[in-house]
This record gives structure tokens, C-alpha cells and sequence, in this order.
């Protein structure tokens, strides 16, 4: 199939044999309405599931292809190529939807799901589908399965969503405990350090004391011998013919000594 999108040779080959498959499925079931006999129908329906089966199968690989070679591509170019996957998927899940239409018409209540990982809750039951089947065309059946795929998508993309959510959270409060956990740390080596810093504070305290209790002593008895010192220096002054004090070395002698001596060596 020609296509004005820009792709490599692998995805343009991957591209024209999901079109191809789609065109062989929407051929089958117009040769489907023509068949009136239920078990010929059944037999459609299966041939039919083969290729949906196989056209899933490429649209993976050209979801792989894309991916492997985004960035080779632009911004725009894969934007388009990405849109392209999405509108092949919608055309897929449609053709899954028309056919479990038929099944449910043949009785068959049998569901098999052909989207892209994710399944629809509350399924209508076989005789809504049968109302449902006798009441709308081809083209509205079709439109109603593309509207319940993307309904299927907005529920997959709240759900990532919830789970990107979580994740962030998560992350917050153990990016918060962490924080917390080294803000402790950082306490208890300050509550270490001070404890070493009083412990040298209490030691330093300690000796200064015991310097300052042995200087008074010394300081204490030095002051006591030059007052001794002192009160002889006084006494002999005073009274210096006191023959109970012992002259003091390097104190000049009485006044009348000094006397009797010169009056000698003259």
C-alpha cells in the first residue's frame, strides 16, 4: 500500500501487510453477511481471527520498529508515524468488535480480546449484543467498538497516571526520610563533638586550678620570708647593738664601728 508518510523500507513493508490484512478481513466479512449457514459462518469467523491474530502480530513489530528507530527520525515525523500505529490499532480493535458481534449472534459466547493489552469490564451480554447486532449497520457496529477502545485507553491512561502518582510520592517521602535520617546523623556528631569539648573544657579548668593553687603557695611563702626579712632589717635599725640578731650579710655594720675602725688605721 502507497503511503505519503516517510518510513524505512522495514516499516513500509510491516505498513502495506497490516493494510493488506485489513482489506482481506473487511472482504471476509461482507462474504460473511452472504453465508447462511451457521457452521460455514463459524468457519469464517475462525479464518478471520487467524488474520486479526497476524495483523496484531505486525502492529507490534511496527510499534518495535518505531521505537528502535526513533531517533533516527524528527519530532513531527514521528508524531506521525505514532498516530498512524494508533489509527491501525483502532481499525483492528473495530474489526474485533464486529466479529465478537457475529460470535454473540451464533451463540457463541466465547470472548477473545484483540487490543492492546488491556481488557473492557462489564461486557454486555449475548442477547444485548444479538439487539444491539439486529439494530445497527456495519459502519455504526464499527464506530461503537472504536468508541469503546478509546474508552478502553482514557481508563489505561488514568491508571498510569494514578501510578505515576504513587511513584512520585513514594519517591518524595523517601527522598524526605533520607534528609531526615542525615539531619540526625548531623546531630549526634554535634552532640559528640560537644561532649569532647566539655570534657576538655573540664580538664583544662582542673589544671589551671592546680597551677593556680601552687603558685599562691609559693607566692605565699616567699611573701612570708621577705617580711622576715624585712622585720630583722627593721630590728637592727633600730636597735642596733641587739647581740641575740646575727648581722645580716651584705648589711653595713653600726655607724660607731665604723668609726673605731678608722680612728685605728689612722
Amino acid at each position: 500500500m502507497a503511503s505519503n508518510l516517510p518510513m524505512n523500507p522495514q516499516l513500509e513493508q510491516i505498513h502495506g501487510e497490516i493494510h493488506d490484512h485489513f482489506r482481506a478481513l473487511a472482504n471476509g466479512f461482507q462474504r460473511l453477511d452472504k453465508i447462511k449457514d451457521s457452521s460455514r459462518q463459524s468457519k469464517q469467523l475462525e479464518e478471520l481471527a487467524d488474520k486479526m491474530r497476524e495483523c496484531k502480530r505486525l502492529v507490534k513489530e511496527f510499534d518495535r520498529e518505531l521505537k528502535d528507530g526513533e531517533a533516527r527520525n524528527t519530532t513531527e515525523v514521528h508524531k506521525q508515524l505514532n498516530d498512524e500505529k494508533q489509527s491501525m490499532i483502532k481499525e483492528l480493535n473495530s474489526y474485533v468488535a464486529l466479529r465478537k458481534t457475529y460470535l454473540n449472534t451464533l451463540g457463541n459466547k466465547k470472548v477473545e480480546l484483540f487490543d492492546t493489552g488491556a481488557g473492557v469490564s462489564s461486557e454486555p451480554t449475548a442477547e444485548e449484543n444479538i439487539q444491539m447486532a439486529s439494530s445497527m449497520s456495519n459502519q455504526e457496529l464499527i464506530n461503537a467498538g472504536t468508541n469503546r477502545m478509546d474508552e478502553t485507553d482514557q481508563a489505561i491512561e488514568r491508571s498510569k497516571q494514578v501510578v505515576q502518582q504513587t511513584i512520585e510520592v513514594g519517591t518524595q517521602t523517601a527522598s524526605t526520610l533520607k534528609g531526615q535520617t542525615d539531619q540526625m546523623g548531623r546531630v549526634v556528631n554535634d552532640l559528640d563533638t560537644i561532649q569532647f569539648s566539655i570534657k576538655k573544657a573540664s580538664q583544662l579548668v582542673k589544671e589551671i586550678g592546680r597551677q593556680v593553687a601552687t603558685d599562691k603557695c609559693i607566692m605565699m611563702f616567699l611573701f612570708l620570708i621577705v617580711c622576715g626579712v624585712i622585720g630583722i632589717i627593721i630590728v637592727k635599725i633600730v636597735n642596733p647593738n641587739n647581740k641575740d640578731i646575727r648581722n645580716i650579710p651584705g648589711l653595713a655594720p653600726p655607724a660607731q664601728s665604723r668609726r673605731l675602725l678608722y680612728l685605728r688605721n689612722t
